[in-house]
């Protein structure tokens, strides 16, 4: 049976180097192809079905940051914040330097209304990658949102943290 190792996503080596916190897993030819199916999926906007194959490749290599990744963006783009949201912190626990799932952590947050502690994650996801200019927009929507909040102004058409302003 062939055996892959997982990698830190698109991390150097020098850097796995700097970096001994990294946990490692080999993850078999099976665990790789769903994990290869579920990424396909969720490129090509199919984010329910995606879920679907990373499911499985979670828990066939729950240690794996890049299943979790993944799976967490599925999540969020099928409307699941909760779970990607736990999707995303587990990424972290496993590289805390996943300048992505700081990004995905930061959207959740933003959507549930914790708008401090997503402001924290998205301002670590543009130092890590300033060059990245969806984190710098998000970052400065969200901080934009959090001011109005601090203001009194969440009364508007989106409401506070509620879809369509209901609830």
């Amino acid at each position: 049976m062939a055996v892959f190792v997982a990698s830190a996503g698109r991390r150097s080596p020098a850097r796995l180097l700097l970096a001994p916190w990294i946990r490692r897993e080999t993850i078999d030819v099976d665990t790789y192809e769903l994990f290869q199916r579920g990424s396909e999926l969720l490129a090509a906007g199919h984010a329910h079905q995606a879920v679907i194959a990373l499911e499985r490749a979670r828990d066939a290599a729950p240690g794996h940051g890049s299943v979790r990744e993944a799976l967490g963006r599925a999540y969020y783009g099928a409307g699941r914040t909760a779970a990607a949201e736990a999707e995303f912190s587990e990424a972290l626990e496993i590289d805390p330097s996943n300048d992505y799932a700081h990004f995905g952590l930061g959207l959740c947050l933003a959507r549930g209304g914790e708008r401090a502690r997503a402001i924290g994650h998205l301002r670590l996801a543009v130092v890590m990658r300033p060059g990245v200019d969806t984190y710098r927009q998000a970052l400065d929507r969200v901080e934009r949102q959090r001011a109005r909040d601090d203001r009194g102004g969440a009364g508007g058409p989106e409401g506070r943290g509620r879809p369509g302003g209901r609830g």
